[in-house]
């Protein structure tokens, strides 16, 4: 790639991701080491409430992280040695990891070029009688066709544990992700639409399968009549201290204008990036008719490098001196080499390969806005061209 030097720069480094926070969240934080109290309390079971709220009433409870929310609800519904889970392809590495950590076998899927979201008939394909559950993920905010999701769980008899790390704020035919359906996980990562600094929940059937989680996710620990405790499961520790939700609960307040503020910077990316790159390098703008429905948490765009001579690597070097940060949004999990031991290989799953190799996830995130999404793609297509892209 023959780079020209960029021309010097006033501005910070932009993030490509980064939480919002303000008076209210810094406030809630205070009150709550003022307390005393600052583990697992008030606040958490306060934060279940809201989301549970928002949820339609379904019964919701807070982890340490998605990750550990996906351990326990493979744990709720029994999966281990022997079993097999479906997984879309184009999911961050936790998704497979869980699956394996539990003794079950992790069967990847391919995705939909263009949504990135897991593809159905892929899926049938990879069907056996010892599936046991599947794992879609709700790629960077845009909800999976749902009603095809639940018909494919119905006629095959497997549960669906919805990874909704990224899909807070998304919703589906007007309805909240996480409001209907089997199980749902939820990130609140700093990189997330709203953040409990880490944390995760996890969206149940009932309130005795909310109850199991509250024994999951403390060591296994129920209590009994005479107040001795017992253990019927080696358990994890995975309950959320009350810091972090009075943090999540400042963050759910906000959240709506979060999502609206990044559908606009979203669409302001894509009139721009138009100009530069086809449409299907771009990501996938929402279901027609049900735009809202995406919540943008991701903006990862295809790069034409079969048309260039400059590598990923590269551009994203070249990207960093302009001042800008950019990610890959993700790589293949079943390539990783713990998945190879398990007779993966390159090819087995052809377009979650090919976005993986080729995409680019631009910044997005509710401090942005319209000034700083020209400057991104002004930068990106300066740096497009030198690596030969016309």
């Amino acid at each position: 790639m023959k780079q020209s030097a960029p021309t010097p720069n006033p501005r910070p480094m932009m993030a490509f991701a980064a939480p919002r926070l303000g008076e209210e969240e810094f406030t809630a934080v205070d009150a709550v080491l003022r307390s005393g109290w600052i583990a697992s309390g008030a606040n958490v079971t306060a934060l279940e409430g809201e989301l549970s709220a928002r949820f339609d009433g379904r019964p919701t409870r807070m982890l340490t992280s998605e990750t550990a929310a996906l351990e326990v609800a493979l744990q709720l519904l029994g999966i281990g040695a022997g079993d097999e889970v479906l997984i879309g392809g184009q999911t961050f590495f936790s998704s497979g990891n869980m699956v394996a950590k539990v003794g079950a076998r992790a069967v990847f899927v391919d995705v939909d070029l263009h949504s990135r979201n897991i593809d159905l008939a892929d899926a049938e394909r990879r069907l056996t009688p010892r599936t046991k559950a599947i794992i879609p993920t709700h790629y960077a905010g845009l909800p999976c066709d749902m009603d095809a999701l639940y018909a494919f769980a119905e006629r095959h008899r497997v549960r669906v544990i919805e990874d909704a790390a990224l899909a807070i704020g998304s919703s589906w035919r007007g309805r909240a992700i996480g409001s209907f359906g089997d199980i749902a996980l939820f990130s609140f990562h700093p990189n997330k639409n709203m953040t409990t600094i880490e944390g995760g929940a996890i969206v149940c059937n009932d309130e005795a399968d909310a109850r199991r989680v509250e024994v999951l996710r403390f060591h296994g620990i129920s209590r009994l009549p005479d107040q001795t405790r017992d253990v019927d499961f080696p358990g994890g520790k995975f309950n959320m201290p009350d810091v972090n939700a009075a943090v999540g609960r400042a963050q759910l307040r906000k959240l709506d204008g979060f999502c609206r503020h990044r559908r606009a910077l979203a669409q302001r990316y894509r009139e721009k990036l138009l100009a530069l790159l086809p449409a299907g390098h771009l990501p996938h703008p929402g279901h027609e008719g049900d735009e809202s429905g995406h919540s943008w948490n991701l903006h990862a765009i295809r790069l034409p490098l079969e048309h260039m001579t400059s590598t990923r690597s590269q551009i994203m070097d070249a990207m960093r001196a302009r001042h800008v940060a950019t990610s890959v949004s993700y790589e293949s999990p079943h390539l990783t080499t713990w998945f190879r031991r398990d007779g993966w290989r390159a090819g087995d799953l052809p377009n979650t390969e090919l976005i993986a190799n080729t995409t680019l996830t631009l910044p997005l995130h509710a401090g942005l806005d319209d000034d700083d999404v020209d400057y991104v793609c002004g930068a990106l297509a300066e740096v497009l061209h030198e690596g030969g892209w016309r």
